[in-house]
């Protein structure tokens, strides 16, 4: 609102109104003044003609004064963002009605200009929110002007307006970014350890000079490129091409071994071959069953991004696996079995969700102690726990437990169980066979489905709890 002050006639009694009236009038108050000394006027008609003077000047400059103190007031309030449409009612001039309309044209153009940079700016700084890489904007002298929120969590705090090198206090760092900012360079790029984080996190770091063209404070953007998963799927790499190699390597050199045998010293020796062909048999077992689930993870990684279509009854392939299993239970002395309340269908891979089912029971059979009992028990629950490394969905989900007796997994072994090729050292002792990739696969699987599987390990008792969304 517009500040209300003392008036007089419609005029502040602080504009210098009356100053002005006496100004505009020591011109005729001068030859008044003349008059009277060489007495061609006496002094009282000298006065009231002076007077008369003042009279008229008020007059005639009483209405300018308040239509530009009507002017005035009305900018006032335009300027506080209000708009005191009473005074434009006040204004009796149509020069001062003029000059009002251009004002608020003057107005109502740069209210609109603001408006449109203010949404310029918020649609500008939504777009850098949603970019996965952390971002900086800096100006010459190496301050923050801007930090999109991928920064802001990766440093816990919103670092504009901060010094760039208190920020990040890294030599390397500090002269690439100076050759950027002094212009000896227009781009720089080096591997930075952020050693001020928890996790000294390692990142690629572009550092690039906006263009010629781009106006205002900034001068140079810098980018954070996450190195961890690069690396870590490096690694997984040579791990895995290393552990592949090892255990193809040891079945192949019995083979090769047991062959040169056979065609040498034990060529005629009935008895020596056939044991021999008998574990030539179990080894070329053992490779096929390796090679088809080494396949059946790059088939599986290859879909990881697809998402799944097919309508799964979740209980009808736990029955049928159970069915299958019949004979391998008979033989070790096992008992099934299974609650499984009425579910309703789920959107899934119906190949993958049985390659999974398959996996978690055969183990559960394989790794139980004899004359023990498997439960297999499935159930609704209304949200899936959530996974370190990424996201599950957000819905309502099916929870299928597997549960057996064996033996006790500390938790620093349960952790590795989805591994490739690992295996517990006492199912090693206890010779029994495996590939260690029957966890990673399910694994993976479940991560296609955007689920999760939790094991627990306790006096004995194992339980894999896998959840898959509705």
């Amino acid at each position: 609102m517009v500040n209300q002050t003392e008036e007089f006639l419609g005029i502040d009694k602080n504009s210098g109104f009356a100053l002005r009236v006496l100004v505009l009038s020591i011109p005729s108050g001068l030859i008044f003044f003349l008059l009277c000394v060489f007495g061609l006027l006496s002094i009282s008609m000298g006065l009231l003609s002076y007077i008369c003077i003042l009279f008229f000047n008020t007059v005639f400059l009483l209405p300018m004064s308040s239509e530009i103190q009507q002017i005035k007031k009305y900018i006032q309030s335009l300027a506080s963002g209000t708009s005191e449409e009473t005074l434009l009612k006040k204004m009796t001039e149509k020069e001062t009605r003029d000059l009002t309309e251009a004002i608020n044209s003057m107005h109502k153009f740069w209210v609109d200009k603001t408006e449109m940079l203010e949404n310029r700016t918020l649609s500008d700084a939504a777009v850098l929110d949603t970019l996965p890489e952390p971002l900086l904007m800096v100006n010459k002298a190496g301050v923050v002007i801007g930090a999109n929120r991928a920064v802001r969590t990766l440093f816990a705090a919103d670092l504009s307006n901060q010094d760039i090198y208190q920020v990040i206090k890294d030599t390397a760092f500090h002269d690439v970014l100076q050759r950027v900012l002094s212009q000896e360079s227009r781009q720089e790029n080096l591997r930075l350890t952020l050693a001020e984080l928890k996790n000294k996190p390692k990142f690629h770091v572009n550092i690039t000079t906006l263009p010629w063209f781009a106006k205002g404070e900034v001068v140079a953007v810098v980018s954070f490129y996450d190195l961890h998963k690069m690396l870590q799927f490096e690694q997984m790499q040579q791990d895995f091409v290393a552990n592949a190699s090892h255990e193809l390597r040891t079945p192949l050199s019995i083979i090769a071994g047991f062959v040169e045998t056979l065609q040498t010293t034990a060529k005629d020796d009935v008895q020596v071959r056939d044991k021999f062909m008998h574990v030539i048999e179990e080894q070329t077992i053992y490779m096929t069953a390796l090679i088809e689930d080494l396949l059946s993870l790059s088939k599986i990684e290859m879909t990881v991004d697809t998402p799944p279509q097919d309508k799964v009854n979740v209980n009808s392939i736990i029955r049928e696996i159970k069915n299958a299993l019949a004979i391998k239970l008979k033989e070790n002395q096992l008992k099934m079995t299974t609650h499984l309340p009425r579910l309703s269908q789920i959107i899934a891979d119906e190949r993958q969700i049985k390659q999974v089912l398959q996996n978690l029971l055969d183990n559960a059979v394989k790794y139980a102690n004899p004359h023990s009992e498997i439960v297999v028990e499935t159930s609704k629950e209304a949200q899936i726990p959530p996974h370190r490394y990424y996201e599950v969905a957000h819905t309502p989900a099916i929870a299928i437990r597997v549960i057996n007796q064996g033996i006790v997994i500390a938790p620093e072994e349960v952790a590795r169980l989805t591994e490739r090729f690992y295996r517990l050292q006492e199912h090693k002792n206890r010779n029994i066979k495996g590939t260690g990739l029957g966890l990673a696969i399910v694994a993976q699987i479940i991560r296609r489905h955007r689920g999760n599987m939790i094991v627990t390990s306790e006096e004995g008792l194992t339980t894999f709890t896998v959840y898959l969304p509705i």
